[in-house]
């Protein structure tokens, strides 16, 4: 399940490119004023299997704006875009980018049967973990790591891997000082400071963005001299011309995954051969036919694990942390000459 990011038209015109003659505008105050019925814009096959379809891409008519205001509208209209994909036969709907949020993780769905729901936030909190270790062989050793979002369904789900598996200093940052207290206490003493002010993140060296927003919410006044960005946010919550403001920076583009084995038919925004975390999630639990629901609120790290052990399984089809990417453009992670840097040692597996 996919919807139109910031630029409405854009993605829209990637569908159907008169589509994207429309000004942004009139979409918006349409989606605004009219119940639309979600559209199937895309079908996926796998490699050794062709004939059968293994899924369809959904796009649902809302904007991220309304999205994140969320009410009985929106999830009516996200409902209508799940009865559709019963209908065409899916077992497992999957619900990408900011329907999970608008759906409290899928979670108003839990009392239906007739179809297994994910929010695809296990599978991506396990690749922006993959994502985070390859970006510290670039850091150096001890670099503090900034978690933006942390307290989200992704964002707890990370920390927790991020607290077991690694021994970086980490920094949780979140709006709700509340809850953000209650993930500093699951991982033990010392183990995570928190914050609310955004100001604190200047001292990580790798930051690690997830939040839910339509707009860009990291800036250049957020970031320390040298700091790399996990960019893990749809739509995104950073623009290129952060680029151009801090040429000392680096933003990688999160939750990408490599599937090599999965033809797609239709607009997804990303090149052939990737795709998003959550829709590979759903992929998975379909390849192993896994019953009814699966992440519902937030993912535990048992669910992560797990579809990792899937991803194994099925990796003839692909299944792997993509090639790094910057807005959607192939980047090297070489480290440059401006700033030293070391290799990660000590950290455990």
């Amino acid at each position: 399940m996919v919807h139109p990011r910031t630029d409405v038209a854009r993605d829209l015109g990637g569908v159907c490119r008169p589509l994207g003659l429309i000004p942004n505008p009139v979409y918006e105050g349409l989606m605004r004023r009219v119940s639309l019925p979600s559209v199937v814009t895309g079908v996926l096959r796998y490699e050794d299997n062709p004939e059968r379809p293994a899924g369809w891409l959904i796009t649902v008519p809302l904007t991220p704006r309304q999205l994140l205001a969320g009410g009985p509208r929106v999830q009516g209209t996200i409902g209508r875009a799940v009865d559709r994909a019963r209908d065409l036969g899916a077992r497992t709907v999957g619900l990408g980018a900011l329907t999970a949020p608008a759906t409290g993780g899928g979670g108003v769905f839990r009392h239906r049967e007739d179809i297994g729901v994910t929010n695809g936030n296990a599978f991506t909190a396990a690749m922006t973990f993959l994502g985070v270790q390859r970006l510290l062989a670039q850091c150096p050793p001890a670099a503090r790591i900034a978690v933006v979002g942390a307290s989200g369904s992704v964002g707890s789900c990370l920390t927790q891997l991020l607290a077991a598996r690694t021994s970086n200093p980490l920094l949780l940052v979140a709006r709700h000082e509340g809850r953000l207290r209650g993930l500093q206490a699951r991982l033990g003493e010392g183990r995570a400071e928190i914050t609310t002010d955004m100001a604190r993140v200047r001292g990580a060296d790798l930051v690690v963005l997830l939040t839910s927003a339509p707009d860009a919410v990291l800036r250049s006044e957020h970031l320390g001299l040298g700091a790399t960005v996990l960019d893990d946010t749809q739509p995104r919550n950073t623009r290129p011309e952060l680029l151009l403001e801090r040429p000392d920076i680096r933003i990688v583009d999160g939750g990408l995954v490599s599937v090599p084995g999965v033809r797609r038919r239709g607009y997804l925004g990303l090149p052939t051969g990737i795709a998003f975390a959550c829709l590979a999630e759903t992929l998975l639990l379909g390849l192993a036919g896994h019953p009814g629901h699966f992440a519902l609120g937030a993912p535990s790290v048992a669910q992560a694990e797990y579809l990792l052990h899937l991803a194994g399984r099925f990796s003839h089809l692909g299944f792997t942390l993509a090639a790094p990417h910057s807005f959607g453009e192939p980047v090297s992670l070489e480290p440059r000459a401006r700033r030293p840097l070391r290799p990660l040692q000590g950290v455990p597996a």
